[in-house]
């Protein structure tokens, strides 16, 4: 099916461009340029009818699938994060990740306005418009779940298949007294520490995301946080979304919807995961064992939650052996020793590195063989075998 664009200048239907955007409709592009860090990615500009310059980026290659914009992120650090980098390996594979900055965080302006359902769901347009696409899977994600559904219920013609994830149709503000004083408790702490060295207050935020997390990936989204925006807007944007509320607009929902949540998720109640399917027609629900609000590459759930969203999109992922060849030298270095049974501390010692950069790299190759739970080091160890005695492999 022709895109928007290309009815009008002859483009690639569905296509991610790859050039500047100098002959692109001028409301909407600003500028391009270009960040090579772990993930590929292509960082572009897009400009919303009201003036704020968003910050978007495209990952991967195939079908297209918009990630919405969740509270503090940066394109440019989420590709080293052990927090987030899973998430764009496992999201982008045989598809092109589309996802972006809200207004007031990451590259994006930080002119934040008083935003609002409607706000954000004209974000969410700019974005696929500027990235020329008709025709999109739609991924909402925490509070980027209402903004998805919001758009999803008003662009039946442009939305394919909608996945919540971790989301909610109703704000804290609107989930009784007790929710309104979490939200205050909450906004009082970013007030009160978020610029401050020491991460106290910050770590109460990590704290809720991400209970199972290791110190590593605690200190990387302490550091986010703040990285991301100042205190005072991360207030704000925390505010406006305890406002929001899409409940009546769930029922006009026509888009196949796919939501997921983990049981024990400690930043959203699962009940509201719950509500969530409930509201929206035909919604299948999916419960995860997991306390994490941000599901981590190590867990079990974690490749539960990819197997459901490729049968979903219908997208076949390779089985390990056959991504063995995926893994970066030093990866493959680490994996062989790992089938040979030498231990972290062993490794760490015969490649001269830290136990804790042995433990990252074993995390990356998880990641990018599918893998999670206790049985994932043997299943890696399996995989590498596998791809040697299959000569597609040479030792590293």
């Amino acid at each position: 099916m022709p895109t928007r664009a290309s009815r009008r200048r002859g483009s690639t239907p569905g296509a991610i461009p790859r050039t500047p955007f100098a002959q692109a409709r001028p409301r909407l592009v600003a500028a391009q340029c270009w960040y090579r860090r772990n993930v590929k990615q292509a960082v572009r500009f897009c400009v919303t009818p009201d003036g704020v310059r968003l910050a978007y980026a495209a990952t991967g290659n195939g079908p297209p699938i918009v990630r919405v914009a969740t509270w503090l992120t940066h394109l440019e650090f989420d590709s080293d994060s052990p927090v987030w980098r899973h998430w764009l390996d496992g999201l982008g594979h045989g598809r092109t990740l589309v996802r972006y900055d809200e207004r007031g965080c990451g590259l994006s302006d930080r002119e934040v306005g008083d935003p609002d359902v409607d706000t954000w769901v004209a974000d969410l347009e700019t974005v696929a418009d500027a990235a020329e696409l008709d025709r999109f899977a739609l991924l909402g994600m925490s509070q980027g779940a209402a903004i998805a559904l919001a758009y999803a219920a008003q662009h039946p013609d442009r939305v394919t298949h909608l996945i919540l994830y971790g989301g909610w149709a109703r704000g804290r503000q609107l989930r009784g007294p007790a929710g309104t004083r979490e939200q205050q408790a909450i906004v009082s702490a970013i007030r009160a520490g978020w610029p401050n060295p020491n991460p106290t207050f910050r770590r109460l935020v990590s704290l809720l995301f991400l209970p199972g997390g290791t110190p590593e990936q605690m200190a990387w989204y302490d550091d986010l946080l703040w990285r991301s925006t100042t205190a005072e807007t991360a207030a704000r944007l925390f505010e406006a979304r305890g406002r929001v509320n899409v409940v009546d607009l769930a029922s006009q929902v026509r888009t196949k919807t796919l939501v997921i949540h983990a049981r024990d998720d400690r930043a959203v109640p699962v009940e509201e995961g719950r509500l969530l399917a409930a509201l929206i027609p035909g919604a299948r629900l999916v419960l995860l064992d997991s306390p994490n609000h941000i599901l981590l590459a190590n867990e079990p759930a974690w490749p539960m939650l990819l197997a459901e969203v490729d049968a979903f999109l219908g997208t076949e992922r390779p089985t390990a052996p056959s991504m063995v060849d995926q893994l970066s030298q030093r990866e493959l270095e680490v994996l062989e020793l790992v089938a040979a049974g030498l231990t972290n501390e062993a490794i760490a010692d015969s490649l001269s590195l830290s136990v804790r950069t042995v433990e990252r790299h074993l995390s990356n190759v998880y990641t990018k063989l599918g893998l999670g739970g206790k049985a994932a080091r043997a299943a890696a160890a399996a995989a590498f075998a596998h791809a040697y005695d299959s000569h597609s492999l040479p030792r590293a």
